[in-house]
């Protein structure tokens, strides 16, 4: 049975907000604001402050950007605001050691501080070769760690699966193994050098994929004596239910078993939009943890009649009941409640998870509570159906809800997947407008994956996951993928979505009713 007792991890601070080491879940954001911008991203950061941030971080591509970090900063302090600022870095060490002058925090991301930007090119190295890969690294880094000492900065090894380096793909292949070692390659030489003020995470726009590398990084590091804290989040996610469900589903199902110690909800939205969803999560794990197993019983609750259960893994029509043995369990112990019901199973028939959330909950909140409770089961257990309950809501919303959820385990794909970054600093087209506009054209696609990214940072990376992708390339240009491959370069952003469309019927890949 699942039981939430958060994992050991070391006490960092980060300008005055502590994580790790039990302190409460920290809650992040993003600017999307031009950090050149400075009253804009002032301005930004204070809303999102107000919607309950305790930290935020802006992108810094060059040491120009990184040194405007400040000029932020003093606006925000100048305005009584205290909440700390992380530069967000990608491709250009020299940024990151301007940042550690200006802010609380810096990231860096393993696959490019001192890698190039991936090219898919398979090298070969000898284990010489290799080692002297490692040396090249430990040598531009220690003198960053020299620095953030100097200074009281902590920071951020974040490995995003969309950029991992050629030399960790040659090795280890595009796995979570891969995305693992390359944070273990910077945190050995944090442990070596007696850098403590590291947080680390490794994402991933492919909920399976991110909780499987999440959950083996912290096998891995307790093997190797570390316990950093871990910070949380599905890259990419989109906008609308389908982010929030996936993000639910990968954070909550994590928490659920004490993994974490500060989180993210990446939307492609406003980045104050982030916020609730993420108390949301917090709230329900949170309820889950205070209230005892004890005193709620199965026979509390009575099984459906059958036909009245709504979406099931695997089957378009109401569940037969009398086909599957039930678990059954209510809102706030969902997981405990299922875990110990599974464990009783001793028949031959599949397994049908039925989840019941009381009537005063709103339809939001038994949007993240089920994503966290049936995301955890179905990421865990070969469950053959799944089925909620919720008084508040109608039936073609519960289906929807269930189906989103299967679609973001993988164990049921039932529309079109759409692949979307929250935008930052670096993204130089209107992302959410774009988004929605491929949605709009590209919603009848069932079963494929579409990317739409707002630079080249996890773009291509990404887009291996992807069936195509929409890749901003500058101001106002996009380039177009298939999978991996670059197919239209740098190609005005109004021409875009045509010829993205063109490229899917090309392939054979754009059914009939998709131009109904």
């Amino acid at each position: 049975m699942s039981a939430y007792k958060r994992r050991p991890a070391s006490e960092v601070n980060i300008g005055g907000i502590l994580i790790g080491d039990g302190h409460p879940v920290a809650v992040q954001s993003m600017t999307n604001t031009p950090t050149m911008d400075t009253a804009a991203s002032v301005a930004q950061i204070l809303r999102i402050a107000e919607a309950g941030a305790d930290i935020v971080r802006l992108t810094a591509q060059t040491p120009a950007h990184s040194r405007n970090l400040g000029e932020i900063r003093k606006g925000v302090r100048a305005a009584g605001c205290a909440i700390p600022l992380v530069a967000d870095i990608h491709f250009n060490p020299a940024a990151a050691f301007a940042a550690a002058e200006e802010v609380e925090k810096v990231r860096i991301n393993p696959g490019n501080f001192v890698d190039p930007g991936r090219t898919f090119v398979k090298l070969e190295y000898t284990d010489e070769e290799y080692a002297a890969e490692l040396q090249r690294i430990r040598d531009k880094f220690v003198p960053f760690l020299d620095l953030c000492r100097t200074r009281g900065v902590a920071i951020r090894i974040g490995v995003n699966h969309g950029s991992l380096s050629d030399r960790i793909m040659s090795r280890y292949g595009d796995t979570p193994a891969g995305m693992v070692e390359s944070a273990l390659e910077f945190l050995r030489i944090c442990r070596d050098e007696d850098f403590k003020d590291v947080v680390i995470s490794i994402k991933a726009s492919n909920v399976v994929v991110m909780t499987e590398t999440v959950r083996l990084l912290d096998r891995k590091m307790a093997e190797e004596g570390m316990c950093y804290p871990l910070h949380l989040g599905v890259t990419e996610a989109g906008d609308g239910e389908d982010a929030r469900v996936k993000s639910a589903v990968g954070i909550g199902s994590l928490l659920a078993d004490g993994i974490g110690d500060t989180i993210r909800v990446s939307l492609s939205e406003d980045p104050e939009c982030e916020i609730p969803v993420a108390r949301a999560i917090l709230r329900h794990i949170d309820a889950r943890r205070d209230n005892p197993l004890d005193g709620i019983s199965d026979e509390d609750i009575s099984l459906p009649e059958a036909g009245e259960v709504p979406q099931v893994l695997g089957y378009d029509r109401p569940l037969d009941t009398d086909a599957y043995e039930y678990v059954v369990a209510q809102y706030p112990r969902v997981i405990d409640m299922a875990v110990k019901g599974l464990s009783q199973v001793k028949g031959d028939k599949p397994v049908a998870a039925l989840v019941h959330y009381p009537a005063e909950m709103t339809p939001d909140e038994v949007q993240i509570a089920a994503s966290v409770d049936l995301g955890y089961l179905l990421l865990k257990y070969p469950l053959g159906a799944i089925a909620i309950e919720a008084g508040a809501m109608p039936r073609e919303a519960l289906s929807s809800l269930a189906l989103n959820i299967l679609q973001a385990t993988r164990k049921r794909i039932s529309k079109t997947e759409y692949i979307a970054c929250p935008s930052c600093g670096r993204t130089l087209f209107d992302l959410q407008k774009t988004l929605a506009e491929v949605k709009a054209a590209t919603k009848a696609l069932k079963g494929l994956k579409i990317g739409v990214m707002g630079c080249i940072v996890n773009g291509p990376g990404e887009m291996a996951d992807a069936d195509y992708g929409y890749v901003g390339a500058g101001p106002d240009r996009v380039s177009l993928y298939r999978g991996k491959e670059c197919v239209e370069k740098n190609i005005p952003a109004a021409e875009a979505l045509p010829r993205l469309i063109n490229l899917i019927k090309s392939d054979g890949r754009w059914p009939d009713e998709a131009d109904a």
